[in-house]
């Protein structure tokens, strides 16, 4: 097996046990946008597991993620310096993060500068989310931090498209398309963040009002989506937005989530009306 099939197979491999949401419309993807986004996403989950580690302390995070988003801003990535980077906390790192470098690999050459470029972005924000320790205050405050975590995603996202095969789409909408997504993940774990002292709520707000703000960002993706022809990516957008939509619904019944059988079915009726 060459190394660029062997590549194939351990990345999504990787990308099924890191992400429920994007393993299977990346899996829908035909084999050129498979890879390119498959190997993009892998390196926006990579700076993530730095944000998110419990075993990391913050002044470890922030140096993790700043010299990490420097390495990604370089002509060429120097995994030998990202190595040494990682190497006093390989031990507890997961292989996403650790193997950073093999996505970049992974990753069409004349699309990678660009998901380099997103992915130093979010890790430089991040970096700076950390050091404010996720303190949201405001609309605006939560508003940046969603861009940074999730928005970027969509920006990347859209870049993926136009190089593909010339896909426009507007940046605010992909903006908001990840927000939304985002914006339901930050309702779903509220317990969760709770228990470790986070919260993403604005000082005056409640569930309502984070809730008017997910659907809010939510439509802004079908609005997005209206703007995309190309079949293979059609698919691939619809099926995170109406995931999210359903567990919108679900939360406000007071369910946690929504059941694994309508996920599939949810999954099944996007693919069969294609």
């Amino acid at each position: 097996m060459s190394r660029q099939a062997t590549l194939d197979k351990e990345a999504m491999k990787v990308l099924k046990e890191t992400s429920r949401t994007f393993y299977i419309p990346i899996k829908l993807l035909n084999k050129t946008l498979r890879k390119t986004v498959g190997s993009a996403y892998l390196c926006m989950r990579a700076i993530d597991e730095m944000e998110d580690h419990e075993a990391l302390d913050s002044s470890s995070k922030q140096e993790l993620l700043i010299q990490t988003s420097q390495l990604l801003q370089a002509e060429a990535f120097d995994n030998v310096a990202y190595q040494s980077l990682i190497d006093p906390y390989r031990d507890i790192l997961p292989e996403v993060t650790i193997r950073l470098n093999d996505w970049l690999l992974f990753c069409p050459s004349d699309i990678v500068t660009q998901v380099k470029s997103s992915t130093s972005e979010m890790a430089e924000g991040m970096a700076k989310w950390v050091a404010r320790d996720w303190e949201v205050n405001t609309k605006e405050d939560l508003d940046e931090y969603t861009y940074y975590v999730a928005g970027l995603v969509g920006v990347m996202l859209s870049d993926i498209w136009k190089w593909y095969d010339g896909t426009e789409t507007d940046r605010e909408l992909a903006i908001g398309y990840g927000r939304g997504l985002q914006a339901v993940n930050i309702l779903r774990n509220i317990d969760e963040d709770a228990e470790r002292g986070v919260g993403f709520f604005p000082d005056d707000w409640t569930k309502k009002e984070m809730f008017e703000y997910a659907n809010m960002n939510l439509h802004m993706g079908e609005q997005y989506m209206e703007q995309i022809s190309t079949k293979n990516i059609l698919l691939f957008c619809r099926i995170p937005l109406a995931l999210a939509q359903k567990t919108l619904t679900a939360l406000e019944k007071g369910k946690e989530k929504i059941s694994r059988d309508e996920v599939e079915n949810t999954v099944d009726h996007i693919i069969n009306s294609k």
